[in-house]
């Protein structure tokens, strides 16, 4: 006896069309965004910047802001996928309702609002507090290398710039002069031109040394900058000696180098990027930055450096915590390379019930870390006391199952692994769509 299947009604015309909200389940997290949208986000500085009239009217800027925002929310992140999710998938198609813009019209709108966009952080933060999700009880801090929109082969060594400059210089110079002396062969060659026409391989060439020479001198600018600091530092801290009357130590410090390091980088493609060292090697990328609330890891304040060290994030972390919540948490934890002193003196003066690890943490023993010897009573040397004393159950193991999971649902769940845009200045909101929209799939998920 052959098997009954249901039946496959793929031809069948139906009288009356269904919606295709109907499609998509009530739970999901398009449905929760719109709402938002439609209801609850203060749209004002996007719809404010749309005055003239005149042309053909653009798209509902509502309509856009959710669709960006599932998009991320989705881990779909280009807009050429973005605007084909619209026409493939039910929740796309329910927000745009039928009437999908291109993927050049989403990619002139995210670059035109990029800022807007990311000051939405603040109000689904404070959507998430409201709805309960954040306690400010616990706060874990940490940071991810992610790459940026440029290979790290398109970066060049200060030493190396100098050397490959001088050998373009003769090379372009060279060639140059024999195309010069050339000139009545080419005559008969080329016609109607002149003759002496710029070979495409010459001006190829001289793009590339003027590359070179603009990356040169913005490395030789940062280092003139730098000496510069650290010689205001310098004569700062001389006249505070004086003032309190204390003694010279040491001989006199040599004056600060204005002379790029050598292995100093710049890279062609995005400049502001830096090689950062990561557990599986080196890539061109942003330190992105992250402070997680344990209650149910919405982060909390957001931040992106292209150093390499998190240690002068602390500060601006909380600083963002207080400016977005308006209020400290009670505690805090971070890992090694948040400690330092003054971040330590941070912590107390704010009156944070801090754990920071002073050094590698250990594996399998009972002691929280393994760092260098610290002066007795110092900071350091009393936190590093602290953590060891409690052991297993030390705060400070909260901090891997807060933050740690974050930027792993962030990274590998939703795909986020290298940033679409270039520079500083673009992929600072970019990071805080990112984290705006992990914020919102945790809102959903407790609605």
């Amino acid at each position: 006896m052959s098997k009954e299947f249901r039946p496959w009604k793929i031809d069948e015309t139906q009288l009356l069309p269904p919606s295709v909200q109907d499609y998509v389940p009530r739970d999901h997290v398009s449905r929760l965004i719109v709402s938002l949208v439609k209801e609850s986000l203060d749209l004002s500085a996007i719809l404010g910047s749309y005055r003239s009239g005149l042309g053909q009217p653009p798209f509902d800027p509502r309509m856009m802001t959710a669709l960006l925002l599932h998009g991320y929310a989705s881990g779909i992140y280009s807009s050429r996928r973005i605007a084909r999710a619209a026409v493939e998938r039910a929740d796309f198609m329910m927000i745009v309702a039928g009437d999908a813009p291109d993927f050049r019209t989403i990619s002139e709108f995210r670059r035109r609002h990029l800022k807007a966009l990311a000051d939405l952080f603040v109000q689904v933060l404070k959507l998430a507090e409201k709805a309960g999700l954040v306690k400010l009880g616990h706060v874990a801090l940490d940071g991810t290398k992610i790459k940026a929109n440029a290979s790290k082969h398109k970066a060049m060594s200060y030493d190396r710039m100098k050397k490959r400059e001088a050998e373009l210089a003769a090379e372009v110079d060279r060639w140059l002069k024999a195309a010069e002396a050339a000139d009545a062969q080419e005559d008969k060659l080329y016609g109607d031109k002149r003759g002496d026409e710029m070979p495409d391989w010459v001006a190829d060439k001289q793009k590339r040394l003027e590359k070179i020479r603009e990356a040169k001198a913005a490395l030789e600018a940062e280092a003139k900058a730098a000496a510069e600091a650290e010689r205001k530092a310098r004569a700062e801290a001389e006249e505070r000696r004086i003032a309190e009357g204390g003694k010279k130590n040491g001989k006199t410090s040599a004056p600060p180098n204005t002379e790029p390091d050598g292995k100093a980088q710049r890279n062609f493609t995005d400049p502001e990027s830096r090689i950062l060292k990561t557990k599986d090697g080196y890539i061109q990328g942003y330190n992105t930055q992250a402070a997680v609330d344990g209650a149910h890891q919405i982060i909390v304040a957001q931040t992106l450096t292209s150093s390499s060290s998190d240690q002068a994030q602390l500060a601006p972390l909380l600083d963002g915590i207080r400016a977005n919540l308006g209020t400290n948490p009670d505690e805090v934890s971070a890992d090694a390379g948040y400690c330092s002193a003054a971040n330590l003196r941070t912590i107390k003066r704010r009156r944070i019930e801090g754990y920071i690890a002073t050094g590698r943490q250990k594996h399998g023993t009972k002691s929280a870390t393994a760092e260098k010897p610290s002066r007795a009573g110092s900071l350091i040397a009393r936190m590093s006391t602290k953590l060891k004393r409690a052991g297993y159950r030390s705060r400070y193991r909260l901090r891997k199952q807060i933050v740690e999971p974050v930027f792993g649902q962030i990274k590998q769940a939703r795909g986020f692994r290298q940033f679409l845009l270039r520079g500083i200045d673009k992929v600072k909101p970019e990071w805080a769509l990112i984290c705006t929209a992990h914020n919102l799939v945790k809102l959903a998920r407790a609605a």
